[in-house]
């Protein structure tokens, strides 16, 4: 009987210390719609509700260094807790000239030197770990593991390769069917789990791998990383081999914050377009002066193949088109050309500009006319010589459009801030082609004005409505996208037929006239020849008044895969853009209740034409007066789209 009950008493007192050790701490947002239960015992676990529905359940993380796994039998020492309400003004704010940032948190503090950081915002929840630890440190994995707690959709941007140029179409999967052998997928990942949203993505991303996500069972993902590339091997004039990988994703210092993985939350779609998560979450601005920065659209001849008509010269990747683009860029007040690939005498060299053109004159030229010219480079050719930044300062380059790097292990991670930090050294900004999607660093150098990641109108025939549609929802919702719009030839999907110099486009011309309101980018390009947009000067000129930065935001109308209409304010100017992504007619109602009242006001609108659904280049134009109590009805044919500027009456 004795033996019995010091048995009872052992295991009791194993069960209280288990219950002892086993915590769970609660975190909810500001309005309390939102909750985070994290759970420390022999794992560390979270699981999050909105609206007391279950959103993930027990999702695992750990971190797995060398030497220990932390998140693994952790040992809590104690937590801290605070609520932060501030706001703050992005250098090149591209949805809000000022952004709210409130937020409660907690800190858990473990043994072993590290700590792991919970936010909770409105519109989702982010969380990060903190190292505390001596010298450096090489990180195998980091496990993160997200358990759905319904089953749904899962818009995914997939790839079989680390290697990848980030401009594969979305795919749309059941989450009940993923497996072993569904592809990886890239940032950002948007879910749709019963009535609710999840857009996941990170920021703060520096000297660290990004986030690959995989399907690995039923409504289960985790997160693969590329591992640290140690040896290279020659594979053309703009790419290496990597011929040697280290056995970890991180070798890196021991005292930092890891990356923000951050989720986006919402019942309401217009929530995943107006989120401003990356830039919350982003590290501050390491630059003191950024005065110089300029935003703005630029004239790019690369789409269309350097071909203007009915000109007096023979048009090409010579000095007379060039002055025609810079001619051009000057009447409509655009601040930049590109010079793409070409320009120079061959992609290695830097230095040496294409005999057939002066370049030099060129620059004069273009800063009579206050136009800039932007140079594209390949990643390697920037890589192998960082000393271009300040030859081309010297002749007076604005920025360079750096390509192909097409993959975002530790190494390429490092290479974007190194490019930024040396180009803004020497007052340059960079727009980023080839690259992964935005993770914060274009806050940390707002020089950084652009970068691609997505499925463009580069791609001709490949960019369609019915995969654009999601880029106000995803890959556009992270962060600043070089689209690249602006096609002045547009055709329906069954009609399409495209070959430089009549480059066109899939959608109506309200449709891409659209898209430069739509779509956020502190570079926006004018993809077509400078003859179509003279040949179409009312579309010109509302296109080239359209700004890349903006002091307000509104969704109007939203609705995944299907249509967006935001409306955008900059000073006492709204414009509104409105994109149909699916093969229907859709029809809408605008209220203007967000103009000020007692006001009156014009409105332009190009709107789809009477046989804009066979014929898309089809378009109408119609000014209108009103106030903030008029209701407007617009239609959006298939493949469609509407776009307006209003302007108060003095």
């Amino acid at each position: 009987m004795k033996n019995l009950n010091k048995i009872c008493i052992s295991v009791f007192l194993i069960l209280v210390a288990i219950s002892a050790q086993a915590k769970t701490i609660k975190l909810s947002s500001p309005d309390g719609n939102l909750k985070v239960e994290i759970e420390v015992g022999e794992q560390l676990y979270y699981s999050v509700f909105l609206k007391d529905q279950p959103v993930f359940t027990k999702n695992r993380i750990q971190l797995q260094l060398r030497t220990e796994l932390l998140g693994d039998k952790p040992k809590l020492k104690d937590t801290e807790k605070d609520q932060v309400s501030e706001s703050f003004s992005p250098v090149v704010p591209l949805k809000f000239s000022e952004i709210q940032n409130e937020y409660r948190l907690v800190r858990l503090n473990f043994k072993n030197d590290f700590s792991v950081e919970f936010r909770a915002y409105n519109d989702g929840f982010a969380y990060r770990f903190i190292l505390n630890k001596p010298g450096n440190i090489e990180v195998l994995d980091e496990v993160v593991d997200l358990n759905l707690a319904q089953p749904g959709t899962a818009h995914l941007q997939q790839t079989g390769s680390f290697k990848t140029s980030y401009e594969n179409p979305y795919t749309h999967l059941n989450t009940a069917n993923f497996n072993s052998e569904t592809e990886m997928a890239t940032l950002p990942v948007l879910l749709e789990s019963g009535k609710i949203n999840v857009l996941i993505s990170e920021s703060d991303l520096r000297d660290y791998p990004a986030i690959f996500l995989k399907g690995t069972s039923k409504d289960h993902l985790k997160a693969v990383f590329p591992k640290v590339p140690l040896e290279f091997g020659d594979d053309g004039d703009r790419s290496v081999k990597i011929t040697k990988e280290a056995d970890y994703i991180a070798k890196t210092e021991a005292i930092r914050n890891l990356p923000w993985r951050y989720f986006v939350i919402s019942e309401d779609d217009a929530t995943i377009v107006k989120n401003t998560m990356t830039a919350k979450l982003a590290g501050k601005s390491k630059l003191q002066d950024t005065d110089w920065i300029r935003p703005g659209q630029v004239s790019w001849e690369w789409w269309n193949g350097a071909s203007p008509y009915n000109v007096d010269f023979v048009s090409g990747f010579n000095e007379e088109t060039y002055k025609y683009f810079i001619d051009f860029a000057s009447e409509f007040g655009i601040p930049y050309i590109i010079m793409d690939e070409g320009w120079a005498k061959s992609t290695t060299d830097p230095y040496t500009p294409n005999p057939d053109i002066d370049l030099f004159e060129l620059i004069e030229y273009g800063k009579k006319k206050n136009v800039d010219i932007v140079l594209w480079l390949t990643w390697l050719t920037v890589d192998k010589d960082m000393e271009l930044f300040e030859k081309f300062h010297e002749w007076g380059i604005a920025g360079v459009k750096n390509d192909v790097m097409d993959r975002s292990d530790q190494w390429m991670v490092n290479y974007y801030e190194k490019v930024a930090k040396k180009a803004a050294e020497h007052e340059m900004f960079v727009d980023f082609h080839g690259s992964f999607k935005p993770a914060g660093l274009e806050y940390s150098y707002p020089n950084i004005l652009s970068y691609e990641g997505v499925l463009g109108m580069e791609q001709m025939g490949r960019a369609k409505p019915e995969n654009s549609i999601y880029f106000p929802f995803m890959r556009n919702a992270v962060g600043a996208m070089d689209y690249t719009p602006g096609a002045m030839i547009s055709m329906q999907p069954e009609y399409y037929f495209s070959r430089r110099p009549n480059s066109a486009s899939i959608g109506t011309r309200a449709y891409q006239m659209a898209l430069f309101v739509v779509f956020e980018s502190g570079l926006q390009m004018l993809a077509d020849n400078p003859t179509n947009y003279y040949k179409n000067g009312d579309c010109t000129e509302f296109i080239t008044s359209v700004p890349t930065t903006w002091d307000e935001t509104l969704v109007l109308n939203a609705e995944i895969g299907k249509n967006v209409i935001v409306a955008k304010r900059k000073g006492n100017q709204w414009f509104i853009g409105g994109m149909n992504g699916t093969d229907e007619d859709q029809d809408f109602e605008i209220d203007f209740d967000f103009l000020s009242e007692g006001k009156s006001y014009t409105m332009t609108s190009f709107e789809d034409g009477m046989n804009s659904a066979r014929q898309a280049i089809d378009y109408k134009k119609i000014d209108k007066e009103l106030d903030s109590n008029r209701h407007y009805k617009i239609k959006m044919v298939r493949n469609g789209g509407w776009a307006a500027v209003i302007s108060e009456v003095e």
